[in-house]
């Protein structure tokens, strides 16, 4: 998704969440600004519907959740909500909520040329404030990349990079799954 920033008044993120709830559009929130969220490509939906195909299976034995494009991430300790690509949650609070992940374990972004940036440096710096957090994965929706950013002792995140022809590892989740099975049915460019 593309993160678009509106000439919108500063909000409370109770007002945020109030508001947003009848809007028409997304709107990711940081802080007091509002950022509208824009459609993907379909090979950028494509790729996230695969990987969520590939999860469900394992996720559901496991007591897990997947959701793709329309939940919402809650970033407390920096006072922002963010519509991920996909999340995954183990926790059983987040099974029961009705507006936002608070304790995801995964989090995954499939990348577009505008949000690119934004996901590698931004939206990965808030995202590394939740302590749940176990993997931050960015899927390239042009060509066969894949970057694993894994959390390692204290403040230390791992990097995992993969190419066409691998298959990659979710250790937060006990899973492995073939770069093939992602971008399956996707065309590039």
């Amino acid at each position: 998704m593309n993160a678009i920033a509106e000439q919108l008044p500063k909000m409370t993120a109770r007002e945020y969440l109030e508001w947003e709830a009848i809007q028409t559009t997304r709107y990711e929130y940081v802080n007091g600004d509002i950022f509208a969220m824009t459609g993907g490509s379909l090979p950028h939906n494509q790729i996230a519907l695969n990987l969520y195909n590939s999860l469900r299976p394992h996720l559901k034995s496991r007591g897990c959740r997947s959701y793709v494009a329309d939940a919402k991430v809650r970033a407390t300790e920096i006072n922002a909500y963010f519509y991920p690509d996909l999340v995954v949650t183990c926790n059983s609070q987040d099974l029961n909520a009705r507006d936002a992940i608070e304790s995801p374990t995964l989090i995954v972004e499939v990348l577009s040329p505008g949000t690119s940036n934004y996901d590698r440096d931004d939206k990965f710096t808030a995202y590394r404030t939740i302590s749940t957090l176990q993997e931050y994965v960015l899927i390239d929706a042009d060509k066969i990349v894949v970057n694993c950013y894994r959390r390692g002792e204290g403040r230390m995140w791992l990097y995992y990079p993969y190419q066409a022809g691998d298959t990659i590892r979710f250790d937060s989740l006990d899973l492995d799954i073939l770069l093939d099975d992602i971008y399956e049915d996707v065309k590039l460019d």
